[in-house]
């Protein structure tokens, strides 16, 4: 059925101008959702409420919700850009994609617009004639920095008015920590003079300055003046401690910033690598929320107008992995942030570029490896999300234990399913589990019967486990805990179809009082429980969602795996069944003879497999050549 939007939206739309602009689509309580920009702003927002519109669910999800929309004409695309990205950063609209650590990173200010430039920190960037140098990771970061740099450069850190007639120093003078331009130690320009160098070693630029002073250093040697001697060697050490974290890349690169993603599920990371005179002196990681089925494309150029419309400094090129549409748009729009010097939005093939490309990517993925591990090591936030399921779901007891089933098939063969299981938030892999369906290998693929297969299989465990006196079965086997245990949620992959048959096995094994269960649809998100017609959506960004959203996705992840593997086994148990003599005999007899593991008759060395009855050498040697 084709889609048609409210008659309230379509007279909007039919009288949207032609005309570049940004557009805010708002719900029905006023609150804006969704903010874009547009090089036409009616072929642009129209394409939303077509009946496919751009077939990502979230757009679907997003268009259900729009009450009203109201448009910005502006003059130019590049303006479009510019004010898309003040309304996203002011009203944070539930479906754009933001940076979703936005925290402000430190800087080092050098007041440079001073007649004596004062060195100092700080996580706020302003367009105030300051240079500002960074983002640093922390504030420990650039501490560290300034104590070592202070050492070669004793800048001021007072508040005096410096006109070089004081009487006397402070003891920074003393401890030569200040050069003391407030006794007129040193005059205006030499004190400039100094803290460009400074600002030459933060940009990468050391090697001049290095050189210069080594030749200071030499000269007052061989003047027999040692004392000042050793203190420029002083000098020279504390600059080349800061230089040697800076990793060489290639003389040939002067300023750049490379970009990468990495991706995982619904998180998404981006890495940035500063380059400056051809040395890599910094990385940062920022996290993006809302980007989960957006695409590389859409994500890069969300990064790129966020990140750098606070960033201190913007690089004569910026290295990407993928092509950006708007990549000319966004280049004039850095243009004027640089003030007026070209910036380059470049995608390498090859050659050295492409190997930094490869290098964000690794760190990249590094990042979000540890942010999940994070994640999941921080056991609060396990327990705000818990909590905040428990009341989302009007749950009886916090869902400290959370079992989640998925099925996964191929055309209805080989079809599996998984159950995963979290207890306090975190994976407990030791308790995972896969169920061979088996009920509907000849009917064709029904998720629906392969669902009640295998609830119905875990339950009757349970109620095995639960008859087992002293957790012994009756043939004198010990009974597997994880069958004894009931979750406190029973999630199921799936919507209203799949519930509704969890509901059925629960009431057959009389546990419908005793295990909540709730479905999740992923098209939208949503959860559903029994008896409910209207189903419940999570705050976005709320640690609920996020939680059983990384249940599901473990969930499908095990299913898809344990579905490959079987899948894999069939097709080497029919490539036994190709080879020239072994018939439906022999291969019982390889089976059985390796405890039925396909796996083991591959590895099994030709002796190993003539050990088998009916397996004679030529025989072993056509089975190892066939399955190789």
């Amino acid at each position: 059925m084709d889609y048609q939007p409210p008659d309230y939206i379509k007279t909007i739309l039919d009288n949207l101008p032609y005309k570049p602009g940004v557009y805010l689509m708002k719900n029905k309580d006023g609150k804006i959702i969704y903010v874009g920009k547009a090089k036409t702003l009616r072929h642009r927002v129209r394409s939303y409420f077509t009946t496919h519109a751009d077939g990502q669910r979230k757009t679907i999800q997003m268009r259900n919700q729009v009450a009203h929309i109201d448009f910005i004409v502006v003059e130019s695309e590049v303006k479009a850009l510019i004010l898309e990205e003040t309304l996203i950063k002011q009203h944070k609209p539930r479906y754009n994609i933001q940076l979703k650590d936005d925290k402000r990173y430190p800087y080092i200010r050098i007041t440079w617009q001073e007649a004596y430039p004062r060195v100092e920190t700080t996580r706020r960037v302003t367009n105030d004639g300051a240079r500002y140098f960074g983002p640093y990771a922390a504030m420990w970061a650039v501490q560290n920095t300034l104590q070592v740099l202070r050492k070669a450069f004793p800048y001021l850190t007072c508040d005096r008015e410096i006109n070089g007639k004081d009487e006397r120093a402070c003891l920074f003078y003393d401890i030569k920590l200040c050069n003391a331009p407030c006794i007129g130690a040193v005059n205006q320009a030499q004190y400039r003079a100094m803290i460009q160098e400074l600002m030459d070693v933060l940009s990468g630029k050391s090697e001049t300055v290095i050189e210069r002073l080594q030749q200071k250093m030499q000269t007052a040697a061989e003047a027999l003046q040692f004392e000042q001697a050793a203190a420029i060697r002083d000098q020279v050490k504390a600059i080349e401690f800061i230089t040697t974290r800076h990793k060489a890349v290639s003389p040939k690169m002067t300023d750049h910033d490379v970009i990468a993603l990495a991706r995982e599920n619904n998180d998404t990371t981006v890495q940035i690598l500063f380059i400056r005179n051809g040395k890599l002196i910094g990385s940062d990681s920022r996290m993006l929320d809302n980007a989960e089925e957006a695409s590389d494309e859409e994500v890069l150029e969300q990064f790129l107008t966020q990140f750098y419309s606070s960033a201190a400094e913007v690089p004569a090129e910026i290295i990407l992995p993928a092509e950006v549409e708007q990549a000319r748009i966004i280049e004039s729009w850095l243009r004027d942030k640089r003030q007026g010097s070209k910036v380059s939005i470049t995608v390498p093939q090859k050659g050295n570029k492409r190997d930094l490309i490869k290098l964000a990517q690794e760190n990249a993925g590094e990042a979000l490896r540890m942010m999940r591990a994070q994640y999941e090591a921080d056991t609060t936030k396990h327990e705000g999300a818990m909590a905040e399921l428990q009341q989302a779901l009007h749950l009886p007891r916090v869902p400290n234990r959370i079992e989640c089933f998925d099925i996964s098939t191929t055309q209805g063969t080989a079809i599996t399913a998984s159950r995963v299981v979290f207890v306090q938030g975190v994976p407990r892999k030791g308790e995972y589990r896969r169920f061979n369906i088996r009920s509907v290998q000849h009917a064709g693929p029904d998720d629906f019967q392969s669902m009640r297969e295998a609830l119905t299989r875990r339950f009757g465990r349970w109620r095995e486990a639960a008859a087992a006196p002293g957790g012994t079965a009756p043939d004198g086997t010990d009974v597997d805990e994880t069958w004894r245990l009931l979750p406190d949620l029973l999630l199921i992959d799936g919507g209203k179809g799949q519930l509704n048959v969890a509901v059925e096995v629960l009431a057959a094994f009389e546990l419908t009082d005793r295990v909540p269960v709730a479905g999740l649809a992923k098209q939208f998100e949503e959860l559903f429980l029994p008896g409910q017609s209207q189903s419940i959506l999570l705050p976005r960004r709320s640690p609920a969602l996020y939680l059983v959203q990384r249940v599901r996705d473990e969930a499908h992840r095990y299913a898809i795996t344990s579905h490959r593997k079987r899948r894999d086994k069939a097709g080497l148990a029919s490539r036994l069944e190709t080879i020239p003599g072994i018939g439906p005999t022999r291969r019982k007899a390889l089976l059985r003879h390796f405890d039925h593991s396909i796996d083991a008759i591959k590895r099994a060395p030709v002796e190993e497999l003539m050990k088998v009855k009916g397996i004679n050498q030529s025989l072993a040697d056509a089975i190892r050549a066939g399955l190789e």
